[in-house]
């Protein structure tokens, strides 16, 4: 059985956690991170030294870095499945998973906190404005590459899926205004039709 140290809640974990669920894996989730602690203590200290979540134990082979935990599982259990052995095919999926890590999720992390983690009342307007006219030209970027494919990584679902998903599922659940991006819309609306998505992704942001 693979332990996943994590908070629900958390986009990384959640990668994690869909792709246990894709894979069909016997897995359990340990809570930590956020307020449950755990983190901070020196036995998990030895299992991953930043003290962060996700980190994974499969049998033994401990794994940390959300992106390298789901390229891994991908990799071991689902054989050229959710990660392409075909060289391209696979950096085409794999570009995806760190497009989100280097410009996606940064684009919408300020909206995140600022809906998230600031109440109401501290909250600046027209700096929330900025943030989503800043977010909203990346998700442009997605919907263009979306507009003639059904994936990120092409006709088939892939690790790249799952990474950009989590991201993409907090543009959907924050109350901003979205214009039509019809690629975007599409892609979300097949992702949202697999249960593992729907049940691990798809659930009420939190602070």
């Amino acid at each position: 059985m693979i332990t996943v140290w994590g908070n629900a809640d958390s986009i990384n974990v959640q990668k994690v956690l869909w792709c246990c669920e894709e894979l069909a894996l016997d897995y359990r989730r340990i809570d930590a991170g956020r307020h449950f602690g755990v983190v901070g203590t020196p036995a998990f200290r030895i299992l991953n030294p930043n003290g962060l979540v996700p980190t994974i134990d499969d049998d033994g082979f401990v794994v940390w870095e959300s992106n390298t935990i789901v390229r891994y599982l991908a990799g071991r259990y689902a054989l050229d499945g959710l990660l392409p052995l075909e060289p391209r095919a696979r950096a085409d999926a794999e570009r995806w998973m760190d497009w989100t890590n280097s410009t996606l999720w940064p684009a919408l992390l300020p909206l995140f906190r600022a809906f998230m983690r600031t109440p109401a009342a501290d909250r600046d307007p027209a700096r929330i404005e900025e943030q989503r006219i800043a977010a909203l030209s990346t998700m442009r970027i997605l919907d263009r590459h979306l507009g003639d494919q059904d994936y990120v990584g092409g006709a088939t679902f892939t690790v790249g899926d799952i990474a950009v998903g989590c991201a993409a599922w907090r543009w959907f659940a924050l109350p901003i205004e979205r214009e039509p991006l019809p690629g975007l819309q599409a892609w979300f609306d097949r992702l949202a039709a697999r249960p593992a998505f729907h049940k691990l992704v798809m659930t009420p942001l939190t602070t």
